[in-house]
């Protein structure tokens, strides 16, 4: 077949899918009247998990899954803009890696909101400024950020999704590495390539802020400046990268999570977060912890901040394996209800994938 005959292929293709995409999005639009009369959420995280493991199951190739997945996120985007105008809020200023975990979520078509710090975006998303938030919980280097627990120990939002986001960190600058003195990033993402910096760059100062744009939007008015922060941020700023993946760990992922006022319906593959206090008795925290045992529920991750409160009292953050709806979860949390103070469900959502 020749050239010219392809390409005349690929336009008739063309014409197809468009009408298909059109069809898909009418559908939606109908699905939206639907629930706008039943006063229902138009995100749904659990319907949307349900369709990316289906196109995954029905993939033959020669598309990756990650594009597959990336072609019907922009689809789904423009179909939920359709049905209301969704406003996502995120840790700005724009290509933060919140920036990217937001566009990877919800795709292009949403409308964006940059927020200064965490709580900010708590803040949107409890004055009904925003529908939704992303923010970061936790890096596989880093481990916690210890500033988004916080929020919900007085926040009433709920976790309705999560993300897995790779990241990879570079050094951007106007100049040269040779003559940089300063180094602007948040803090989580200098240490995150602490070795490569101390190995290249020991005599540069490294100077915290509120984020890895902010870096590069300081670094970009500055001649002996440079930002650690992804390569969206060295287009937006304007910025040569003048060392490339610098973190210090082949495998560098942050999780983030999206905040609302809803819980996720059962996918039958779900993570349930919780937040307790307990009581002031020698072995309580091992007594909190025997319900999930005796039901056979697998903890994924626990943590403990101070309640701000009264010195010494705590707080304990537990992920587990299900949603709060299945019988064994449920049993487990009502035996820690009867043991602990305090006893909050934070969320339970799709567990989200990572490649």
């Amino acid at each position: 077949m020749s050239l010219k005959q392809l390409r005349q292929n690929i336009d008739s293709l063309d014409v197809r899918i468009l009408e298909l995409i059109n069809e898909r999005t009418r559908l939606a639009s109908d699905i939206g009247r639907i629930k706008a009369r039943e006063k229902k959420e138009y995100y749904v995280p659990d319907r949307e998990k349900k369709v990316f493991e289906r196109l995954m199951k029905e993939n033959k190739g020669p598309l990756s899954p990650r594009s597959v997945q990336a072609i019907y996120r922009e689809i789904m985007s423009a179909a939920l803009s359709l049905e209301e105008s969704i406003k996502v809020a995120y840790l700005g200023p724009e290509a933060t890696f919140t920036h990217l975990a937001a566009l990877e979520k919800f795709g292009s078509s949403v409308t964006l909101i940059p927020a200064k710090s965490i709580t900010d975006i708590f803040l949107e998303v409890e004055k009904g400024r925003a529908n939704y938030g992303v923010v970061p919980i936790e890096n596989s280097t880093e481990g916690i950020v210890n500033h988004t627990l916080d929020m919900f120990i007085d926040s009433e939002l709920q976790i309705c999704s999560e993300i897995s986001l790779e990241v990879s960190l570079h050094l951007l600058s106007r100049g040269e590495m040779k003559d940089i003195k300063r180094i602007y990033s948040k803090p989580q993402a200098l240490g995150q390539c602490r070795n490569w910096l101390e190995g290249h760059l020991a005599q540069a100062e490294l100077i915290e802020v509120s984020s890895t744009s902010k870096g590069a939007e300081i670094a970009s008015r500055e001649k002996n400046g440079a930002a650690v922060a992804s390569e969206l941020a060295a287009e937006v700023y304007s910025l040569k990268i003048i060392g490339r993946s610098i973190e210090d760990s082949a495998i560098n992922v942050t999780r983030f999570l999206v905040i609302g006022k809803t819980f996720a319906n059962r996918t039958g593959k779900d993570k349930t977060s919780v937040m307790f206090s307990i009581k002031d008795r020698v072995g309580a925290l091992h007594a909190m912890l025997q319900p999930f045992d005796r039901h056979g529920i697998n903890l994924t991750k626990i943590e403990s901040r101070p309640s701000r409160r009264k010195a010494w009292d705590y707080y304990f953050f537990v992920d587990m394996e299900g949603h709060y709806q299945d019988e064994k979860v449920k049993k487990a949390l009502e035996e820690l209800e009867k043991e602990c103070r305090y006893l909050k469900i934070l969320g339970s959502y799709p567990v989200g994938s990572y490649e």
